[in-house]
């Protein structure tokens, strides 16, 4: 279902859910339009016309910062008309189902939406309903998917080590309540990472973990042998129900990533972690402020990926900015 009705007839972007079901063409695609963009950032005017004339609803009904303010971003470099939902004062606190809220906003003429949302599979949902010609994005629905987090993710480690096919690339933590994993395990396997490794304790595995096509380690010194990525998760404390962990600092004494822990990786392995990053939770502060960390910058990279997923769906892409675009900025700069 998610391939289907994330393309159109012509197997371009429609909406953008989930990675699964897409290929590799499609998220090479979005890489490399990626970082076209990142070029815009270091003009005087930081605007590409691509969107103007578009509106773009964020809908954030779990709070987020990062995914926020970085689509936002992206947004008005595109020349969007963006409309934030403020969630706490919406009329979905007071009883609105999500059908109508979809209806309400259809009403104000929205052309894509950005939805973030605690249950699983709420953006399939808006894509299923919304009317033609309007597109949805997922910002992370439940346990099931961050899609833009995975390429961020992707554009960061083809950033710093090109070629996936060569790549030991190792998952240390919360898999079971993180969207962004599924994701990430997605979008590795589809660009034909050579290894993928799950490190976490057998509590934090789902059953399904190894049918996803990953080796699975519950020894954190064992799985950062030699790889060349090390991905920290955020241990997901507001989605566990239940004691899966005896407490926070058992979890870093037997899990978390020290200095000692990554030199069993690779001498330039980069260490990377979605964000938001406990300290001494999930991560040494030392590892975490270090020469090997690559941390910020996936947050940077953030802005030209969702740039570059929003103007692949309006079929303005073309693996750079458009001619319309680089004229404008030509004339403005």
């Amino acid at each position: 279902m998610a391939a289907n009705i994330q393309l159109d007839e012509n197997g371009r972007l429609r909406h953008f859910l989930s990675i699964e079901g897409l290929n590799r063409e499609i998220i090479t695609e979005i890489l490399d339009t990626a970082e076209s963009f990142t070029s815009v950032t270091d003009r005087i005017i930081k605007k590409v016309p691509i969107l103007r004339g578009k509106t773009v609803a964020n809908l954030f009904f779990e709070a987020s910062t990062r995914t926020r303010s970085t689509f936002e971003l992206a947004e008005q470099r595109l020349s969007a008309d963006i409309l934030s939902l403020n969630v706490d004062t919406s009329a979905t606190v007071k009883g609105e189902s999500l059908l109508d809220t979809i209806r309400n906003l259809e009403a104000m003429q929205i052309d894509m939406f950005v939805i973030r949302h605690k249950d699983s599979g709420s953006a399939h949902f808006f894509a299923q309903h919304v009317r033609p010609g309007v597109s949805v994005l997922n910002a992370g629905d439940g346990q099931h998917e961050h899609p833009t987090q995975a390429m961020l993710d992707m554009y960061t480690i083809r950033h710093h080590k090109q070629d996936f096919t060569r790549l030991r690339v190792a998952i240390v933590g919360d898999i079971m309540h993180s969207r962004v994993a599924r994701s990430q395990i997605h979008a590795l396997n589809i660009l034909n990472t050579a290894e993928v490794r799950v490190i976490a304790p057998k509590t934090l595995l789902p059953i399904d973990t190894e049918s996803l096509g990953v080796q699975l380690y519950d020894n954190i010194e064992q799985g950062l042998r030699d790889v060349d990525v090390v991905i920290m998760l955020r241990l997901q404390k507001e989605r566990m129900r239940g004691a899966f962990l005896p407490s926070e600092k058992e979890y870093f004494n037997l899990f978390g990533l020290t200095q000692e822990r990554l030199n069993r990786a690779r001498p330039d392995a980069i260490v990377m972690h979605p964000g938001p990053a406990n300290r001494g939770v999930e991560i040494e502060s030392s590892v975490m402020d270090g020469s090997q960390s690559v941390i910020l910058q996936q947050v940077g990279f953030g802005i030209s990926v969702r740039m570059a997923v929003m103007s692949m769906i309006v079929g303005q892409s073309s693996r750079g900015l458009s001619s319309r675009g680089q004229s404008s900025l030509q004339g403005s700069a």
